[in-house]
């Protein structure tokens, strides 16, 4: 038997491996896409979504796979920033090390490199809100801010982003204004 978390539950190794089990044969396809949209780069992507899942499944948890999937994503996104953001301090120590050949090598669409310009939390708040759907409130809860800066993180997104693709920035003004928060 294991012990598991703050609760002191105890759960059996089979239902450990029971869990990550069907976690990746059910969900394992859209993690991957969740990482390859906050990456931008489909090998990083296979690193957070294993990294994910080794933190995640640390310790034993019993759970449903709806649940568990919510836990690897909050994993997924605080690692992802989290390291956005040990690359940049990397970069302003290392000028050298700044521009990568491979990174170039993966510049393969405007979006994605519109994407990649974006800052972490912007990039984040983006992925949450028009990729997993998630309203202000909640992507406020996942990255632990305030709702007000997650509003400003999507308007100064979408902002750089219409920019960066040459379009209307504001298309539908009533759907920007209360994004999707305001619909439900």
């Amino acid at each position: 038997m294991l012990i598991v978390g703050r609760f002191w539950e105890v759960a059996s190794l089979a239902d450990w491996k029971q869990g990550l089990t069907t976690l990746v044969r059910l969900r394992g396809a859209e993690l991957k896409r969740y990482a390859y949209l906050l990456c931008g780069d489909a090998g990083d992507a296979e690193d957070l979504v294993q990294d994910a899942l080794v933190r995640t499944f640390t310790f034993a948890r019993r759970a449903e796979v709806t649940q568990l999937e919510q836990y690897v994503r909050k994993v997924m996104l605080n690692l992802w920033v989290d390291r956005t953001r040990r690359r940049r301090v990397w970069r302003r120590l290392m000028p050298l090390a700044a521009t990568s050949a491979h990174q170039d090598a993966h510049e393969h669409s405007d979006l994605a490199q519109a994407l990649r310009r974006l800052s972490a939390r912007q990039r984040a708040c983006v992925v949450l809100h028009y990729y997993v759907d998630l309203p202000v409130s909640e992507i406020a809860t996942q990255l632990d801010i305030s709702v007000g800066s997650v509003k400003r993180h999507l308007h100064d997104a979408r902002s750089r982003l219409a920019e960066q693709l040459g379009v209307d920035p504001d298309p539908d003004p009533e759907r920007w204004e209360g994004g999707r928060a305001a619909a439900r």
